[in-house]
């Protein structure tokens, strides 16, 4: 993994450089990759590759991140009692999990997810196996503060999926195909991250496999598409940044109402629907190709936004380098607090 809109990158490395990236006049960071190559600077922050991990001395770190291995911050725990850990979860545990809530409550290791959504969830699951939750609450994932609509011309035969294969695919093909006998004319992009394989059954007639494609580019198809094409009922989206970026530029998305983060992602009434109904799938196309509805991505997104949310976040005047006590049960608060 390499930069921003130099490489094509994941929703969850993306958001992790573009955070770290605009806390980097105020903290210093050292940040592991598994895929970087050679180490680079840039102001207060160090890029360097995962296994140089093995040759520092954590104990000098004030706070340790972890990305979703919550067994990694276990380790670092038993290894560190001193030091504060934030487990950042981008994804929804697996019922195999289920020892996560008492290690981490045990532990003392903050939770932060990544939309109300997910931290609401993940409360729910670590609630069927503890009794004393830990520190759970949640930050948005960012979208640049310079994303906004532009005059790009907008063809509305075009549709957009641009997410990993594993997030539905298979059912949006069913849907398309099915879509395209009515509307012959129509067009499915589908644009893919590149770090999942899976099989989607058939390509129907009138897709066009992008393939991977840096985020500038992107971006350029979000703008000039009918909308984001999303009408699948089965994977839960954590937060979904693609559709907080398709509103950010004026494209609406078309997603399953109640699934993941959708309702609190889009930005405006409509673009949530039941996509299990192929024929109001249809109907909703039909009225946004003789208008396309306006929309606008929601601020509190904004990287200038979430950057508060985060320096917030670590510099809570709660923590301070001492045992940890075990924790009592959270309260439910709104934004980056907690929320169990």
């Amino acid at each position: 993994m390499a930069s921003l809109g130099r490489d094509p990158l994941g929703g969850t490395e993306s958001t992790v450089l573009r955070v770290v990236g605009a806390l980097a006049d105020s903290c210093a960071f050292t940040l592991y990759q598994a895929g970087r190559g050679q180490a680079e600077q840039d102001r207060m922050v160090r890029y360097l590759p995962l296994p140089h991990l093995a040759d520092v001395r954590l104990d000098d770190c004030d706070a340790l991140i972890v990305i979703n291995a919550w067994k990694v911050a276990i380790k670092l725990r038993k290894r560190l009692p001193q030091r504060r850990i934030i487990l950042w979860l981008h994804n929804y545990p697996g019922r195999h999990n289920r020892k996560m809530g008492p290690a981490l409550a045990a532990a003392g290791i903050e939770v932060v997810c990544v939309s109300r959504a997910h931290a609401m969830r993940l409360t729910g699951f670590l609630s069927t196996t503890c009794a004393a939750l830990p520190d759970i609450g949640y930050i948005h994932n960012p979208i640049a503060d310079d994303l906004q609509p532009d005059a790009t011309p907008v063809d509305r035969n075009r549709l957009l999926f641009a997410s990993a294969p594993h997030k539905g695919l298979r059912q949006v093909y069913e849907s398309f195909a099915r879509l395209r006998q009515a509307m012959p004319e129509l067009v499915l992009e589908v644009a893919d991250p590149g770090y999942q394989r899976w099989d989607t059954g058939r390509v129907p007639d009138g897709v066009r496999v992008l393939g991977t494609l840096r985020h500038p580019d992107l971006v350029d198809r979000m703008r000039g598409a009918l909308c984001l094409f999303y009408p699948q009922t089965e994977f839960a989206e954590t937060f979904g940044l693609v559709i907080a970026e398709a509103n950010a530029v004026g494209t609406p998305a078309l997603v399953h109402a109640g699934l993941g983060a959708n309702d609190e992602v889009v930005s405006s009434g409509g673009q949530c629907m039941d996509c299990g109904d192929v024929e109001a799938v249809a109907g909703r196309i039909r009225k946004w190709r003789e208008i396309r509805p306006e929309v606008r991505g929601r601020e509190q997104f904004r990287l200038s936004i979430v950057r508060q949310s985060w320096d917030r976040r670590l510099s809570c005047a709660h923590h301070d380098d001492k045992e940890w006590p075990k924790p009592t049960t959270a309260s439910r608060q709104e934004g980056d607090a907690h929320v169990a």
